[in-house]
């Protein structure tokens, strides 16, 4: 796992795994925690990051409810767990789906870890609307179509957004089994004028963003997401993204908009 500094207040932890990210965001004497690094060995060392850097964290955020997004809690094992109304609904809904799937992926990949995960109840914030740290709040906006559920994170003093799943540099747009073009389209179009006003933007998977890069993947995806609608399996992959893995993710996708 791999640490960068965007801000004096925040810190962006890389995974191996997919190159999940994982925000630490500071404001006077508090620290959040927004999604998480997905192995052990990173999950065991965050909290000596969050020190060292002096981010004393009291709370972690998810973007959605995605399993490898949700496992900060290992790391904060006391700190209460923050989601959009969307996604405390996920989680109510579907009771045990993201323990099974982070069991799937530690079966295939030979993980072991020390217990296992633990979701108690998650506070359900109103998005679109703010969250308090410290002397300062977050603005938390919708983000749904990758899945059903989800919120973006924008950090006005140090001009950050932290996307979650979209405007990826390493992953085309994906649309999972409830998700929705339409509605992947929609938050693009509503983190477009987040981009413009961002010094970075950090995507749920890749390494953190330039704005003018994230604007150029903006235009990509919204582009592909269009071709996706209108030619289905012949829409064209981002130039960058046309990879094995991602043209496996575009057939899913024509699967789920064509039938």
């Amino acid at each position: 796992m791999r640490a960068v500094g965007l801000h004096a207040d925040v810190v962006v932890a890389i995974s191996r795994a997919y190159r999940t990210t994982c925000t630490l965001v500071r404001s006077q004497n508090e620290a959040f925690v927004v999604d998480s690094p997905v192995f052990p060995d990173e999950l065991e060392i965050l909290p000596a990051i969050a020190e060292q850097a002096g981010f004393p964290v009291v709370g972690v955020l998810a973007t959605h409810a995605d399993w490898d997004h949700l496992l900060a809690r290992y790391a904060f094992p006391e700190a209460p767990l923050g989601c959009a109304e969307t996604t405390a609904a996920r989680l109510i809904a579907r009771p045990g789906e993201v323990q099974r799937e982070l069991r799937e992926f530690d079966d295939e990949h030979y993980v072991e870890r020390p217990s296992p995960l633990s979701l108690p109840g998650a506070q359900s914030l109103p998005v679109p609307g703010h969250c308090g740290i410290g002397e300062s709040e977050l603005e938390l906006h919708p983000a749904e179509g990758h899945t059903e559920d989800g919120m973006a994170v924008w950090i006005p003093w140090a001009r950050v957004l932290v996307a979650g799943d979209y405007l990826s540099p390493v992953e085309i747009p994906m649309l999972s089994p409830t998700g929705s073009l339409s509605a992947y389209l929609a938050t693009l179009d509503r983190l477009e004028p987040l981009v413009e006003r961002a010094d970075h933007v950090v995507p749920g998977h890749g390494e953190p963003l330039e704005a003018t890069r994230a604007a150029a993947i903006l235009r990509e995806d919204r582009a592909y997401l269009r071709a996706l609608r209108e030619h289905g399996a012949d829409a064209k992959l981002p130039l960058a993204r046309r990879t094995v893995p991602q043209r496996r993710i575009h057939a899913d996708n024509v699967r789920r908009v064509h039938g």
